[in-house]
């Protein structure tokens, strides 16, 4: 990313990132799986919860993200490979379609506090695309301007994230099943293409690989 030149391009690239890196749809299914045997107030609750740990730590993350980077002595191609790594364990499994045992096997979390912050917030919500993204930005941005850039579109999708997932009722009501598979399985292989992306271009970053762009 180049925030030297701040352009509807790059904001918009920034912002398809973030919505893929922390939007709604990799921790959708998730959270309706694990709060199905909540009622709606506690279901509403989690989801607050949910969204407001992963935008605290997203702008933690990007508050503290180039510094760690120095004192850890690690290159953003190294957090670009980890987070494809990990990126890449998620959506296959998204992409094999779903496997988890049925909901009446599925014991109901003694704390849904717990359950809102792991694994929903981290790593669903905040997933690992969000936090390379975070984390590169972080060590990319050149004045003020470009910080507040970035700290402003997380606070849109974290704003689009309150909205989902405390009316998760009643869109759930919208949803049918088959789609949802459907969506789930064909957003799996479009992320595994992602994460490989982000493994390359890490590879690349590192001088490991020649990544020829465009290509």
């Amino acid at each position: 990313m180049d925030f030297t030149v701040i352009d509807a391009t790059l904001v918009g690239k920034l912002l398809l990132l973030l919505l893929i890196g922390m939007g709604p749809k990799i921790a959708l299914v998730p959270f309706l799986e694990k709060t199905h045997a909540f009622d709606a107030e506690t279901k509403a609750r989690i989801g607050r919860q949910m969204v407001l740990t992963a935008l605290v730590t997203a702008l933690i993350l990007f508050a503290t993200g180039a510094l760690l980077m120095r004192l850890l002595h690690i290159t953003g191609g190294a957090v670009a490979v980890a987070g494809g790594i990990i990126l890449a364990l998620i959506a296959i499994k998204m992409a094999s379609g779903p496997t988890e045992a049925p909901h009446d096997e599925i014991a109901v979390p003694a704390d849904p506090d717990k359950l809102a912050v792991f694994p929903l917030a981290v790593p669903y919500l905040l997933n690992p695309v969000g936090i390379t993204v975070i984390i590169l930005a972080s060590g990319e941005v050149v004045s003020i301007v470009s910080a507040a850039l970035v700290a402003g579109l997380i606070l849109v999708v974290g704003a689009f994230d309150y909205l989902v997932f405390t009316n998760i009722d009643k869109l759930a009501k919208r949803m049918k099943p088959a789609s949802m598979v459907v969506s789930e399985v064909v957003f799996g292989i479009l992320l595994t293409a992602v994460a490989i992306q982000l493994i390359v271009s890490g590879l690349g970053n590192l001088g490991i690989i020649t990544a020829n762009a465009g290509h």
